[in-house]
């Protein structure tokens, strides 16, 4: 759901000077992202994670798809769904095709890359991982894909392969790394997917989550209603959501 700001921001409100009182209340963000054709997530993409995980590190970049109609805004409520037990989170580093990519070489690749942004790739273990068949079924409930804050121009980021990214659940830090520690490359990514499928302007890649993941501790740490989840990436902006129970 899309909240109001009780006051414009604090930049918004320097900005706007002695007017910044007299003016009306602002919708929150959505995603930066309006429909894309495609979300795919990246798996067991971090070191850290992959060791944390129990299953090593992939030869080959693996990815699953999250239905798009999980996209939300980067501060709306994160709603467990229906029989939910074992909500997760993923701070991940995402990035937005920007134009038409089919067999593109790796030398080729980020140059069809539009911008970088945030995604909280909420993921149900149970339904992900207890219920067989694909990874998505775990990925793609309502609300499951906040995207944002901002999508940044590649042009902005000269280095996206060396940005702090951090999640704390409560605030009790969770996930604190830097993206140095991809297994494999984003030029990679971007490549290798575009081997099994075109990817369309607007598609979202979201590139895997280091570790720090509830599935990983022990015991394993869940989400529950009321908890609140605050992510970041150096340079691209914060995200913050809390926990809502199933509505009825």
């Amino acid at each position: 759901m899309m909240k109001p700001f009780s006051a414009p921001p604090a930049r918004l409100a320097a900005g706007l000077g002695p007017h910044a009182a007299q003016c009306p209340a602002v919708p929150g963000l959505g995603s930066c992202v309006a429909r894309p054709s495609n979300i795919m997530c990246i798996g067991l993409y971090y070191r850290g994670h992959g060791a944390e995980a129990g299953l090593g590190f992939p030869t080959e970049p693996g990815f699953s798809l999250k239905a798009t109609t999980a996209l939300r805004g980067p501060h709306d409520d994160v709603v467990l769904p229906r029989g939910a037990e074992k909500l997760d989170w993923e701070a991940e580093l995402a990035f937005v095709i920007g134009q038409k990519a089919s067999y593109v070489s790796e030398a080729d690749a980020l140059g069809h890359v539009a911008g970088y942004t945030i995604l909280n790739d909420y993921s149900e273990r149970a339904f992900q991982l207890e219920r067989g068949g694909q990874w998505t079924k775990g990925k793609s409930a309502d609300t499951f894909a906040p995207l944002g804050p901002y999508l940044t121009p590649a042009t902005a980021v000269p280095n996206p392969e060396n940005l702090r990214i951090w999640l704390s659940v409560n605030g009790e830090a969770r996930q604190e790394a830097t993206t140095a520690d991809l297994v494999f490359g984003l030029a990679k990514i971007v490549s290798y997917v575009s081997e099994f499928m075109t990817l369309l302007p607007g598609d979202v890649i979201s590139t895997g989550s280091p570790a720090g993941t509830g599935v990983g501790l022990h015991p394993p740490q869940y989400l529950r209603a009321g908890d609140v989840v605050a992510l970041g990436i150096a340079g691209l902006g914060e995200q913050r959501q809390r926990v809502a129970a199933f509505p009825g």
